[in-house]
């Protein structure tokens, strides 16, 4: 059986989860050939403080097809990296799959390899792709996006998902599922799966009355959440606090209910045997159609999809 190849990029200040995350995926199913490089063939040091020891040098790698170009993120202060934009300009465009983790896909985009393209990256990096790469489609969303035969993806652990996505596409679901049961991770969650929970996706509240309107809609996700009842919880009058709640929070109250509401489902419909037209009800939604058409719109799937992939 002949083994697809993954070449990892690897350079000073490169986060170590990035790199490792994804090789272990690889390296579970046992059907790729893993080789680490650096510029120069030289060991680096992690943002972590580990050395890495590479297995070459970049300089004399020219992917071609049946190789995947894996570039992990890292910290960057000031300019990129010469050898390495300069090395995936000329040469990235040969790979069969180009796949960026985290902050990996600023140095696709530096590259000019994303231009024309959906991408994601980092939550916290995604206001600077889009101001310094405007030929570059940022979806700060979803935890990874597929473009062709260019795959970005979001923090640290969404490399994960990314790299369990591609086993499954090489070589079926049942070799990723063992490898996501050895990991202890999901077999993958979907590809636009929210980056953040609902509370994390949104700021805090400064003021206590809203605070606590936040806590209350977490906690009750079935009751009444309408903007008129949430501002009479906050002794507010409905205007007022409708403004408030997005000045603070960053998000609308009927935008963040929706966040919390969803994501209640989806650790039911992971975590219990409940019928979908039970889950639509407890999570306020009171129709199966409903609930389907959030999910929909949310994750892309229905909820039955969702439950085949990650239910119990």
């Amino acid at each position: 059986m002949s083994l697809r190849n993954v070449l990892v990029l690897l350079y000073d200040g490169v986060q170590s989860l990035d790199v490792t995350g994804p090789v272990e995926v690889f390296a579970g199913a046992r059907r790729y050939a893993i080789r680490t490089v650096s510029p120069g063939g030289a060991a680096v040091r992690t943002s972590s403080g580990l050395t890495l020891v590479p297995d070459g040098a970049l300089e004399a790698e020219r992917p071609g097809p049946g190789t995947t170009v894996l570039v992990p993120g890292g910290q960057y202060t000031g300019d990129f990296e010469p050898r390495l934009t300069d090395w995936l300009r000329a040469h990235g465009g040969g790979a069969e799959r180009l796949v960026s983790v985290c902050t990996g896909g600023l140095l696709l985009a530096e590259a000019g390899l994303l231009d024309g393209r959906r991408a994601t990256t980092h939550w916290n990096a995604c206001e600077q792709m889009a101001r310094d790469y405007p030929g570059v489609t940022v979806e700060p969303d979803p935890i990874y996006v597929r473009d062709g035969c260019v795959a970005t993806s979001a923090g640290v652990t969404a490399g994960i998902d990314l790299a369990l996505a591609l086993v499954e596409e090489d070589h079926g679901r049942d070799l990723a599922l063992t490898i996501a049961r050895h990991l202890v991770v999901f077999l993958r969650r979907p590809g636009n799966q929210a980056q953040f929970s609902a509370q994390l996706a949104a700021q805090t509240a400064r003021r206590e009355p809203l605070r606590d309107v936040q806590h209350w809609i977490t906690e009750h996700p079935g009751e009444d959440l309408s903007v008129e009842a949430l501002a009479a919880r906050a002794r507010l009058s409905p205007r007022h606090f409708a403004r408030a709640f997005q000045a603070e929070t960053g998000v609308t109250p009927g935008r963040y209910v929706e966040r919390v509401r969803v994501e209640h489902a989806r650790r039911l419909l992971e975590e219990t045997e409940d019928g979908v037209a039970r889950i639509a009800r407890a999570c306020g939604y009171g129709t199966p159609e409903a609930l389907r058409r959030a999910f929909l719109k949310t994750l892309g799937q229905p909820p039955t999809e969702y439950r085949r992939r990650f239910g119990p």
